[in-house]
């Protein structure tokens, strides 16, 4: 989303999240297939999560058109920012003992390679973020990965990477959900061929950053995306002011 508001200064919001959307359902998808492989997906927690952001996704396509350009990237900016700063000062804390809740599920995931994950967390709040991510996720058309991971991480107790491979999970659905929405209303006729080289492009890369993450803690992740965003963040406040 940040590379489009960049490369199409001109373009309405519309048009430029409609595009983002799909690429992010591409990505996602071949994220997914890789982390599935990998044997890292909760698929029982993100089929829960993915339920809840289908109504927000699609309520998030429709209300995109009543914001100005200057606003959207304007509110955009800061979020990314926020987030940025969430992000850079939880990776610190990876490897803390989590929070114990008395009620809520558990989860044991084993990867492929053995690696085992243990954790527990609120089912209720994991649904009532993803319905405000799958809202947020829509209207930016960001996928809602740089929300969710970061959810899932500081609030719900996932291992770093066991959040990234269940959010690529649900947002292929809350992706689709969006896309199909802003199809339907012909906000992508315009601009199809773009979208399916951008497309192209994420697919081979989704499958390659699943597997250099293996390779990468944690916190490296997590401070990685945090500088990433942040200055992403900046750069397109910078161009609203």
């Amino acid at each position: 989303m940040p590379v489009l508001i960049f490369l199409w200064p001109d373009k309405n919001r519309e048009i430029i999240t409609s595009v983002s959307l799909a690429v992010v359902f591409v990505n996602a998808l071949s994220g997914s297939i890789s982390y599935l492989k990998m044997k890292r997906v909760d698929i029982k927690s993100g089929l829960m999560f993915a339920a809840a952001t289908v109504p927000g996704a699609i309520i998030g396509a429709h209300t995109t058109q009543f914001v100005p350009r200057r606003i959207f990237d304007m509110i955009f900016g800061i979020l990314m920012v926020l987030i940025s700063i969430f992000l850079f000062f939880r990776a610190g804390k990876i490897g803390t003992k989590p929070k114990e809740y008395r009620s809520g599920v558990r989860r044991k995931i084993i990867e492929k390679d053995g690696t085992v994950h243990e954790y527990h967390f609120q089912p209720v709040l994991g649904i009532l973020f993803s319905l405000v991510i799958g809202y947020l996720s829509s209207f930016f058309g960001i996928g809602g990965g740089i929300i969710h991971v970061p959810v899932l991480v500081g609030f719900l107790n996932f291992p770093v990477h066991i959040a990234t491979a269940t959010s690529h999970f649900t947002l292929v659905i809350s992706a689709l959900a969006g896309t199909i929405e802003h199809i339907i209303e012909g906000t992508l006729d315009t601009v199809v061929i773009q979208t399916l080289f951008i497309a192209f492009g994420v697919y081979f890369g989704a499958k390659i950053g699943a597997r250099l993450s293996a390779k990468v803690h944690g916190s490296f992740i997590l401070k990685g995306a945090a500088i990433a965003l942040g200055l992403a963040g900046i750069r397109i406040l910078y161009g609203v002011f």
